[in-house]
């Protein structure tokens, strides 16, 4: 019997990585729509999330296909499109932003691996200040607890960059009274108002600031999917965490969360694949 046991489990465990083989090396196309009455037009947007160094066929080649097939107005990036480690390497991220930038408007938000790099330079040196000023010289905007406003849509576009207690490991940090509108400002008045906040954990937060939509990304789908129960395991070390992925409502606000294109440290996904997320933005009828 128990050599039944360890044969079953042996096999379930093989399963489990081959499906990660397979899912940590594809990534899925997803859709939604936002409304709001305060759009003037519709704006197509692509969110990229957690690409930590991953590339997606030679230079990209897969993943800039896809995004040209979608042809949208504007892309924002929600974070960690490298990873923090020693001799963190930066061409993979900057290759894609670089060929992206030519194409498209983009928008990037810091994601805490970025954070990271900039808060310990003894550790890493200037590879934060050099990634920052190779993406400003190809014409992206940084968007570091900053607003910025697109006039044709009506919209308004703030990228958050929280401090790194509210990255935490096994326990939410509650957030001061008052903190965002201390590190933001306030929302663009009339503005259809986006957040890119890189976690998800503090959606009610963003909400009571003021956000029409927020854009997430961080928790890379609770790394194993399991039906009804949804994504396993968050970087914050919690179970089953309240926002995996998908849409999420909370008042009038809207969260987008994506389930990243990358993996880092331990290269899992399982029933888990990689995400390039597409949001229509629809003014109401």
């Amino acid at each position: 019997m128990t050599e039944v046991i360890l044969i079953c489990m042996a096999a379930v465990i093989i399963l489990c990585l081959l499906i990660s083989l397979y899912d940590c090396n594809r990534f899925v196309t997803v859709r939604y729509e936002v409304t709001s009455g305060k759009l003037t037009k519709p704006c197509k947007l692509v969110l990229l999330s957690d690409l930590h160094n991953k590339s997606y066929g030679k230079d990209h080649g897969k993943l800039i296909r896809e995004i040209d097939r979608i042809s949208p107005d504007v892309i924002l990036t929600a974070g960690d499109m490298l990873t923090a480690v020693q001799d963190t390497p930066c061409e993979k991220a900057l290759s894609l932003m670089r060929q992206l930038s030519s194409r498209y408007q983009i928008y990037y938000g810091l994601g805490n691996h970025e954070q990271r790099l900039h808060q310990y330079p003894e550790q890493f040196g200037t590879v934060y200040d050099d990634y920052v000023k190779e993406l400003s010289d190809c014409g992206i905007t940084i968007l570091i607890n900053a607003n910025t406003y697109l006039p044709e849509y009506n919209v308004a576009v703030c990228g958050s960059a929280i401090d790194r207690q509210y990255y935490r490991k096994f326990r939410k940090q509650p957030m001061q009274t008052g903190y965002l509108p201390k590190i933001l400002g306030r929302p663009l008045e009339g503005a259809c108002q986006i957040l890119i906040a890189h976690t998800p954990q503090y959606f009610e937060e963003y909400a009571a600031w003021g956000a029409d939509l927020v854009v997430s990304g961080h928790v890379h789908g609770g790394i194993m999917r399991l039906p009804v129960l949804g994504g396993v395991l968050s970087p914050n070390m919690t179970l089953f965490p309240k926002y995996d992925g998908g849409r999420f409502i909370h008042g009038k606000s809207v969260m987008i969360l994506s389930r990243g294109l990358g993996t880092h440290t331990v290269p899992l996904r399982i029933f888990n694949p990689a995400e390039l997320v597409v949001i229509d933005l629809l003014p109401a009828k």
